[in-house]
């Protein structure tokens, strides 16, 4: 149980989740991309959201700014959080623009949104749970996207249910947080991209 519990915090880890919203989107959506554009789509999400901020984590780790890819202290959160923040304003601007991809453009508003937030509170003493953050602001988009496209997906709302769950139960097995700073991480991901929908739904 306890290599299965640790198993979830690595496998959910934070940075896949933004792909995940990336390839649920492609995968129900019924507008017609052309599999080039979704390929690239899908290759600078993968670039940008888990390859470059691993390669910036590594930096920080040998500059001695951090200490574990799980930025446990909020002083060794701040600089990780600014960051990836600029990472996702390139995002933003360059590859998911409001022009092409309407509903991904407003979830990586949301994803910029939460990780700005969750930076504000590092600067004042308060630890979120990033990894509740990430895995409820997908959450929130992909209930919104079977509003938007009126396609059942019960099943994959039971599943992250159950996923978040999971890696709420391992983040406290991990004494990785506490209940007050799951519910804080929870809420930060899931406000923003629950504020956005009326720009996209």
């Amino acid at each position: 149980m306890d290599f299965i519990l640790k198993s979830i915090s690595y496998v959910l880890h934070p940075l896949i989740m933004p792909l995940l919203g990336v390839l649920f989107y492609f995968s129900k959506t019924p507008r017609f991309i052309p599999d080039p554009i979704q390929h690239a789509k899908i290759f600078s999400t993968v670039l940008l959201t888990i390859i470059l901020p691993l390669l910036v984590y590594y930096l920080l780790r040998t500059l001695n700014k951090v200490e574990s890819i799980y930025l446990k202290s909020t002083n060794e959160r701040k600089l990780p959080l600014l960051i990836n923040s600029v990472i996702i304003s390139l995002i933003i601007t360059r590859v998911f623009t409001s022009n092409e991809i309407v509903e991904l453009y407003y979830f990586f508003v949301g994803i910029l949104a939460s990780t700005l937030a969750c930076f504000a509170l590092a600067i004042f003493k308060v630890k979120a749970s990033i990894h509740m953050l990430a895995a409820s602001g997908f959450f929130m988009f992909a209930v919104a996207l079977g509003i938007h496209f009126k396609i059942n997906i019960n099943g994959t709302i039971a599943l992250m249910m159950i996923l978040l769950g999971a890696i709420a139960t391992s983040r406290l097995h991990l004494k990785a947080h506490t209940y007050p700073e799951l519910i804080i991480g929870s809420l930060t991901g899931l406000i923003p991209q629950l504020l956005l929908l009326k720009w996209w739904l």
